[in-house]
């Protein structure tokens, strides 16, 4: 109607968070659905910027946001593995030279020259992950996507990111599971509607999280 004003309300995804995440270190980042965890893995990956403040990183940087990210459907597996190390920076020689180590740790030998259309879910994260990691980065950012793997793959994961801290390499990775966080990382942050709580050593942090549903509060 004529003279009827809208209505604006400003929506804060991520408002005063500010942390530091120790080289090294595999770091969780924990909190209920919407308490915008994986809007702050995208701002480290660089897909989102940040309206204020800054986010610094030091080294290679390389992320597994979503299921098939980069992935073009109508390809083979084979060319994927092409297109989406190029994304992340690998050379076209580097991508050849890690090619067979890349399709043994994903597991889809048998499908790699079908279209990735014809994946499952586990086959994306698999393939997706593979070639994450072969980037050689100096900080690897994992959303909730290793959740859809088989518990073969996750343990080869758990391997792979022991072998990422003992390398002095950096991971960051959201998940739902306190367990899994609990046994991989050494530090953690727990955000609630787009703010921090706290974040700290692992173990404190994953403790104060479940007091707080445990005592069913709006946290």
């Amino acid at each position: 109607m004529r003279g009827r004003r809208s209505v604006h309300e400003d929506f804060w995804a991520l408002k005063d968070i500010s942390f530091e995440v120790p080289t090294g270190s595999t770091f969780g980042l924990i909190g209920s659905n919407g308490s915008g965890k994986s809007t702050l893995l995208k701002c480290l990956a660089k897909i989102y910027y940040p309206e204020k403040g800054t986010i610094t990183s030091r080294g290679r940087l390389a992320a597994l946001l979503e299921v098939g990210s980069g992935f073009h459907p109508e390809l083979s597996g084979r060319d994927n593995v092409f297109l989406n190390g190029s994304i992340l920076g690998m050379s076209k020689k580097e991508i050849t030279r890690k090619f067979d180590e890349i399709v043994d740790f994903s597991g889809v030998e048998q499908f790699i020259d079908q279209p990735v259309k014809n994946y499952s879910s586990g086959m994306y994260v698999r393939l997706g992950f593979a070639i994450a990691i072969n980037v050689d980065p100096d900080v690897l950012v994992v959303d909730e996507v290793l959740a859809v793997g088989d518990a073969e793959f996750q343990e080869k994961c758990r391997l792979k990111f022991v072998d990422f801290k003992e390398a002095g390499k950096t991971v960051i990775l959201v998940s739902h599971s306190m367990s899994t966080v609990q046994d991989m990382c050494d530090h953690a942050a727990w955000l609630n509607h787009g703010e921090l709580v706290t974040a700290g050593e692992a173990t404190p942090t994953i403790s104060a999280y479940l007091d707080s549903l445990s005592f069913g509060g709006n946290l």
